[in-house]
């Protein structure tokens, strides 16, 4: 593969990795029209230079190259004053054919005294089945006691928090806060770039090789959160008008930001902060033109735009827009 004498100012198309977990489908394949043999698809990681999953560029000069590579070549230009530091982002779309397991992830304290990455997720709901529900922290009331009662019965569903959910909304997990992904959902998720996810339960289930999968019941008991109380459910906050499009704050919290746009005509997006952006197109088709270069777009579609492209034009071809927008703040 050639690499280009210079950075080519243009965004970037990610080619994603997909990740087989027992509980997944193929749903994402699906609706999306990817081009993939049979099989399943729990995960498919759409931003990540992690090495057990590395997005590749789909196009263009650096086609077939790694985010990673292209970090690591133009830290700048990639990254902007996020340059210099570990990558923080993850970005995935989650197929929940059947239900997760119960799971935590450490916060920054827990992972600084016990080991492991920390991991703050937000969940935006792209599909929900009628009458989907997930679980998120535990009921009022419910102590470390009574949560170890209800794993010596086999029966956590008494103490979870179930809330219902349905398409558009977000779900924020911060570290120590334990979830459940319920089946028939599908979700775009943002994350910190982190790995660890301690099993407290997993109902029962077995792996590929047919014997129980491997649960982390201490170790997800000394990073849980006993005293949270929410909020579960994001409420949107509207953003200053932009022209051609309305845009909403979804989710803001250290570790990165969520937004939601919807163009009706062309729309100039812009960030003169010196910072990276991921864009998911939900729904609608676009060409999306940088200072070098554009593409044609469509939904499924995940786009790394590098920091020195602050400016991208977004112009509608076909159907209602919907695009998330993450970065870091």
């Amino acid at each position: 593969m050639n690499t280009p004498s210079k950075f080519v100012h243009q965004p970037l198309r990610c080619r994603p990795v997909y990740q087989q977990y027992i509980w997944g489908g193929n749903r994402i394949i699906l609706k999306y029209g990817r081009q993939e043999p049979p099989g399943i698809y729990a995960e498919s990681w759409e931003v990540s230079v992690r090495p057990e999953g590395q997005s590749t560029i789909a196009e263009g000069p650096w086609a077939g190259h790694t985010l990673a590579e292209l970090m690591e070549t133009y830290p700048r230009e990639m990254l902007g004053r996020h340059a210099g530091r570990p990558f923080p982002l993850l970005v995935k779309l989650i197929d929940a054919r059947e239900r997760l397991s119960v799971q935590v992830h450490p916060d920054e304290a827990a992972a600084a005294k016990y080991g492991g990455e920390p991991k703050t997720e937000a969940w935006y709901i792209l599909e929900a089945a009628p009458g989907a529900s997930l679980m998120v922290g535990f009921r009022p009331g419910v102590n470390r006691e009574a949560v170890e009662e209800a794993l010596r019965t086999g029966d956590l569903t008494g103490v979870l928090n179930a809330i219902s959910v349905r398409a558009g909304d977000v779900v924020f997990i911060p570290g120590g806060r334990v979830h459940v992904l319920e089946s028939g959902l599908l979700i775009l998720e943002v994350q910190q770039n982190s790995n660890t996810t301690y099993r407290l339960y997993d109902w029962g289930r077995v792996g590929f090789d047919g014997r129980p999968r491997e649960t982390h019941v201490a170790q997800a008991l000394r990073v849980v959160r006993w005293n949270d109380h929410g909020p579960f459910r994001m409420d949107p906050v509207p953003l200053p008008p932009s022209p051609g499009a309305t845009g909403e704050v979804l989710v803001a919290c250290p570790a990165f930001h969520m937004e939601r746009w919807l163009p009706s005509s062309p729309w100039n997006e812009r960030d003169d902060s010196d910072r990276f952006r991921v864009v998911f197109i939900a729904a609608g088709r676009f060409r999306v033109e940088g200072p070098e270069g554009g593409l044609e777009v469509r939904p499924g579609t995940t786009l790394f735009l590098p920091a020195v492209v602050s400016a991208t034009r977004w112009v509608p071809l076909e159907g209602r827009g919907e695009l998330i927008r993450m970065f870091v703040p």
